[in-house]
């Protein structure tokens, strides 16, 4: 077969037959759909919806693109020039076994990995039980009777519990101790947020602590330590609430199944990563952390937490708790960013402990205590000594310059990695992989290193623990039905199939959210994610061990510095959150260097996303409102008015581009120049770039930083609300700030690391470069084309209904739009929360509600939904207007109609009997495609007021369960 020219402009190559799939609506319907607007191709509408000033003039410069069996092959070529060393570097990362039943059946399944965050809770309770499955396991573990639901990285958890310290005495305090036997990430992750908020560190050891000043707020220590080291910390922490301040734990969920939980301890907070729990090590992550604290704190805690309440039938039901403080709302006041998440990860942890019980993961950390005491036994025969009596799983072992080069090299010499950053010793971590044999090959490389016969490592089972006494776990743990009652892997099984079949994915419809980007996820790109050489790599290991994977992220940053017109790029930030937060300290750094670090404010549009705000106050900015004109752009005359009236003082504008009404803005050029004529910086959030990529360019029109959502645009799945990656690219004056880490060299100007690893979630970085491999610069642009002709062909069809709030000055919206909902609650008494819940009988998730403008639905439809699907929606949305114009009639009862007591549930529609004045059929079944196939939503409305007053974050007990039914 001959293979045909490749073409980026018209995408006929053989290499874009993925284009073709993964952009929904044909040839054919592309051309009806244009006609349908006006116009009579892709470039035609582009060209009328942004601004010409803007427009791209050239292709970007990038790969051609690659059919599926050549991106993945080349992938793999380069990916084998990592070396898998079998690794006991430790430091927080482990190897770990994933249950192939849990691999299988959850992280490669698409109705676990696509799914949305899950705040419409109706269609999401199966994600919403695991997660409460992962803080019961916390809160059990830690002893502490709240958790969330799971967070970045431990390094990043552990600045959460700073900050949450901080705000609990309201800032009146600017000390916090920290030990400096906690693992280096941390060291470095706590210092960023420290500086950005004004905070002083103090480090020291704990046992050798004494009292600093009244200034103290808190203090952060680390047990098991870096360097494996145990001991009783309760004098370290009564000494800390003598002085009125609260302490912070970070730790280990295996290690904690066999010593006492920091609650018991007195601990007021405890941080730690699951990542031991089944995830593989993937060059950093992603991976689950995990913070649980006491009641007094329930107000501060960052993330999500999910909690359990009733819905309209009286039965229980799990939701997102607390959602004020979700940053749409506490914007500027708010203590963290709601985004940072890692809910698919989380979910997994979660499953791994139901697979294991407590039976089996106290047998698992039994065993590797086991095994770390025969290699400390063995150790002492070789007359080598190590730093501490009492460990878990890690000893730092003292060795001399000489003798420390020979044990490096030997284990070189056998496909073995250890830690080495400390100058006088190395250390070794076992793991739940550890066997007997792979003891004994470390005691042998240690006797070769010192000329020594080597010891027999003896039976795990005649080994003691090296467990302090007084620290040893008294009690049960994990005692909920759930870690008991799937042992077998059919009933696991089951159950994992059971809570998928009650979510809404993208397996199941459209899920249309503005701002979200809710894509296709093409199996190609997602299946390195299992590949062993991605897996299996440890963040910390010899830079020329990671040739390959430091060859996928160059590719990435110099593709996405070219799709963004920007210079550099930084791949740590680990979630869009976290980029807004790195992208505002990059800028602060670029001021204080030169010489202006009094310009601390920060213009933010009124119509920008919550985490704008959020950020600018984490990244330690005074955030300043900038109103928007009727036709929702950026007001610029009230721009220009607070530019000039801080311009001594202005560090950064924050502006989201098309802009959040959907709306590429035409004076997105002069709004930058009145920024920098200010002396400021525009900070662009990227949000919207699947409207842009091929089309303008961030960097062309005066942006200096831009964060790119890789979990948007670059089609990295959304996994229940993570796992995420928000890198930067900022223009060349700003390269040098980019964040630095303690693993990797970097500029002396470099701000502090802001993630636990130094190219944060590393191993889902290889879907967004088969992504673009697969795309092209042709395909790119092509996605981004069809993205806005999608939504604007939605428009179009929705406007004679609900009217469209926004539009560009040429008719055109971006690649999203809002529709106005507002009339309908005078005229009937519907809120835009009965639609949404109405569109759940008719099997879609609900778009973004109130978001920006409250009573409105923000609708992105993607570029990778079929017309027909689009249709679907759009029939659905003007049936339910029929359906509220009944109400407005008189036709049907203002309060027991449709939308009021949707969505309507299986068990709802099968009672007895049927009271409502609309058929079963009207509420269960309202068009032809929810008869051919009906999602279900698994619980009735649910009473989000009641589960705050009464807030519970743990599985209900069994007594409780048992009341219920």
């Amino acid at each position: 077969m001959t293979r045909q020219s490749r073409d980026p402009d018209t995408l006929e190559s053989f290499a874009a037959d993925f284009v073709h799939r993964h952009i929904g609506p044909t040839v054919e319907d592309q051309g009806l759909m244009l006609s349908s607007l006006g116009v009579s191709s892709l470039d035609e509408l582009s060209a009328a919806a942004i601004p010409a000033s803007i427009q791209l003039a050239t292709p970007l410069d990038l790969p051609e693109p690659a059919s599926e069996s050549e991106a993945l092959g080349e992938l793999a070529s380069i990916l084998a020039r990592n070396r898998i060393k079998r690794t006991f570097v430790g430091t927080g990362y482990v190897p770990a076994t994933l249950p192939p039943v849990i691999q299988r059946n959850v992280l490669e399944n698409p109705g676990w990995y696509t799914q949305y965050t899950p705040y419409q809770a109706e269609v999401a309770q199966g994600r919403l039980e695991a997660l409460l499955n992962f803080q019961t396991m916390v809160a059990s573990l830690t002893g502490l009777p709240l958790a969330n639901a799971s967070l970045l990285d431990e390094a990043t958890a552990a600045a959460e519990a700073m900050a949450l310290c901080y705000s609990h005495l309201r800032g009146s305090r600017d000390t916090f101790f920290v030990a400096r036997d906690c693992h280096p990430q941390t060291l470095a992750v706590v210092a960023t947020r420290a500086a950005s908020l004004g905070i002083k560190l103090v480090f020291g050891l704990p046992p050798d602590f004494e009292s600093i000043s009244e200034s103290l707020f808190g203090a952060l220590f680390q047990l098991p330590a870096t360097d494996g080291r145990l001991y009783d910390p309760r004098p370290f922490i009564d000494r800390c609430h003598e002085l009125g301040a609260s302490v912070v734990m970070a730790t280990d969920p295996l290690a904690l199944t066999l010593l006492a939980p920091p609650g018991q301890l007195g601990v007021d907070v405890a941080v730690g990563s699951t990542q031991r729990f089944g995830l593989p090590l993937g060059f950093g992550g992603p991976h689950a952390a995990f913070f649980a604290a006491r009641d007094v704190f329930k107000r501060l805690i960052p993330g999500r937490i999910v909690g359990v309440s009733t819905d309209a039938g009286g039965n229980k039901a799990y939701r997102l708790a607390l959602q004020t403080r979700e940053q749409h709302i506490r914007r500027e006041r708010a203590t963290s960013n709601i985004c940072t998440a890692q809910a698919l990860p989380a979910i997994i942890a979660s499953f791994y402990a139901v697979y294991h019980g407590p039976e089996g993961l106290r047998k698992l950390a039994s065993r590797i205590a086991a095994l770390t005491s025969v290699l400390a036994d063995g150790l002492a025969q070789l007359e080598i000594s190590i730093t501490c009596e009492s460990f878990f799983d890690t000893l730092r072992i003292s060795l001399d310059a000489a003798t420390r080069a020979r044990v490096l090299a030997a284990a070189e010499l056998r496909g073995i990695e250890i830690r080495q950053d400390w100058p006088d010793a190395v250390g070794v971590t076992l793991a739940e992989t550890t066997t007997l044999g792979d003891v004994q090959e470390l005691l042998t490389i240690f006797a070769e290193a010192t000329d020594s016969a080597p010891p027999k490592a003896v039976g795990a089972a005649e080994a003691p623990w090296r467990l302090p006494p007084s620290l040893l776990r008294q009690g049960e743990f994990l005692e909920h039905p759930v870690f008991h009652r799937y042992r077998t892997e059919h009933e696991l099984l089951r159950y994992l199939h059971r809570l998928q079949s009650k979510d809404l994915s993208l397996t199941t419809s459209m899920i249309p959210l503005g701002s979200c980007t809710m894509k296709l996820n093409g199996t190609a790109e997602m299946l390195p994610l299992s590949w062993r050489e991605v897996a299996d790599l440890h963040p910390f290991t010899q830079p020329k061990n990671a040739h390959g994977i430091q060859q996928v992220c160059a590719d990435l940053e110099g593709w996405l510095a070219e799709i963004t017109g920007l210079f550099g790029v930084s791949l740590q930030p680990n979630s869009g959150a976290q980029g807004e937060y790195a992208g505002l300290l990059v800028i602060r750094a670029y001021l204080e260097h030169l010489g202006q670090p009094e310009r601390n404010v920060c213009l933010i549009p009124t119509s920008a996303h919550g985490t704008n705000p959020a950020s600018a106050t984490l990244a330690g900015l005074k955030v300043v409102p900038v109103n928007c004109d009727p036709q929702g752009n950026v007001d610029v005359e009230n721009l220009r008015h607070r530019a000039s009236e801080h311009a001594s003082r202005l560090a950064a504008l924050m502006v989201t581009y098309p802009s959040t009404h959907g709306v590429f803005e035409a004076a997105i050029r002069e709004i930058c120049q009145i920024v920098h004529a200010a002396g400021g910086q525009v900070y662009l959030d990227g949000a919207n770039m699947n409207a842009q990529v091929g089309l303008c360019r961030p960097g062309d029109y005066g942006a200096d930083v831009c964060h790119i959502n890789l979990h948007k645009t670059f089609c990295i799945p959304h996994g229940g609300g993570g796992p995420g990656m928000g890198p930067i690219a900022v223009a060349r004056h700003l390269v040098p700030f980019l964040p630095k880490h303690p693993a990797a060299t970097s500029s002396e100007l470099a701000i502090g690391a802001v993630a636990a690893a130094p190219y944060g979630s590393a191993s889902v970085l290889p879907i967004s470069w088969v992504y673009i491999r697969l795309m092209g610069a042709g395909g790119l642009r092509r996605a981004s084309q069809v993205a806005l002709l999608n939504a604007n062909y939605m428009a179009r069809r929705l406007r004679d209904h609900f009217p469209v709030l926004y539009v560009g000055s040429s008719g055109y919206c971006a690649h999203e739009f809002i529709l106005d909902a507002r009339a309908v609650k005078k005229t009937a008494g519907v809120e835009v929360d009965d639609i949404a819940k109405r569109l759940m009988d008719y099997g879609f998730h609900a778009p973004t509600m109130s978001f920006p403008v409250p009573g409105t639905l923000m609708i992105e439809p993607t570029e990778s939904e079929s017309r027909a699907e689009i249709d679907r929606f759009c029939d659905a949305l003007i049936q339910i207007r029929q359906e509220i114009r009944a109400i407005e009639t008189g036709a049907t009862d203002a309060r027991d109609n449709l939308l009021r007591n949707a969505p309507h549930t299986s068990l709802e529609v099968t009672k007895t009997l049927w009271t409502h004045p609309y058929s079963r059929r009207e509420a269960a079944f309202p068009d032809s495609r929810s008869r051919e196939y009906k999602f279900w939503p698994a619980s009735a409305r649910i009473d989000n007021a009641a589960g705050d007053r009464n807030l519970v974050c743990t599985c209900p007990s069994p007594s409780e369960l048992f009341a219920s039914e």
